[in-house]
């Protein structure tokens, strides 16, 4: 089930790019992880695919192949272009994928929450990545960004210069080597700074 102690995920997509960026965004909110895409699903029966602890699959993959993954319903979710439950599979997990970057990372975030609360069934973050970087100060100012708060909103919060909520604001996405909001947001989410429901 793990390479080198890291739980296996595996995506089927035939759209190379939508698994691609699915992989990014994936390995920012379970760094732990190892992701590997597939553009069939004879590729992933060709690879292994017990190994794997959860599937991120296209519809039609999942139509195409039902028993396989109705058998393996609890580790599947099934990636649909539509929000509306009805076209929705009733049986598994679905995360639509067609929506804005925020939006798809805030359901990533709440489907590894509740499938994994408190981090249970996964193997526990590297030492490094455990350590706390910022200061409670750069915390504050990260929380409220991930909030949805602009540079100006966040200063008259903390009772702060613009300057220095840009200043703190650089020094985060430095420290953290994120280059997006996203990204921050599933930083803050995973080590606990912000509650999910405040996004």
């Amino acid at each position: 089930m793990f390479s080198e102690g890291r739980p296996k995920v595996a995506i089927i997509d035939p759209n190379t790019l939508a698994a691609m960026g699915l992989k990014q965004l994936l390995q920012n909110v379970m760094p732990i992880m190892t992701v590997d895409t597939f553009g069939s699903f004879a590729e992933l029966e060709a690879n292994d695919p017990e190994t794997y602890v959860h599937y991120f699959t296209a519809m039609n993959i999942v139509l195409e192949n039902r028993q396989f993954f109705s058998d393996r319903r609890r580790k599947t979710i099934v990636l649909t272009l539509s929000l509306d439950t009805m076209a929705q599979l009733q049986e598994f997990h679905s995360i639509c994928i067609n929506v804005p970057e925020q939006e798809l990372v805030r359901s990533l975030l709440v489907l590894e929450q509740h499938a994994h609360p408190g981090g249970r069934n996964i193997p526990p973050l590297p030492q490094v990545l455990q350590r706390k970087i910022l200061t409670d100060r750069e915390i504050e100012v990260m929380a409220l960004i991930v909030q949805g708060l602009i540079n100006k909103e966040i200063a008259n919060r903390l009772n702060i210069s613009l300057a220095t909520v840009v200043t703190h604001r650089k020094n985060i996405m430095e420290k953290l080597g994120v280059k997006s909001v996203s990204a921050l947001t599933i930083y803050a989410v995973i080590h606990g700074y912000v509650d999910i429901n405040k996004i």
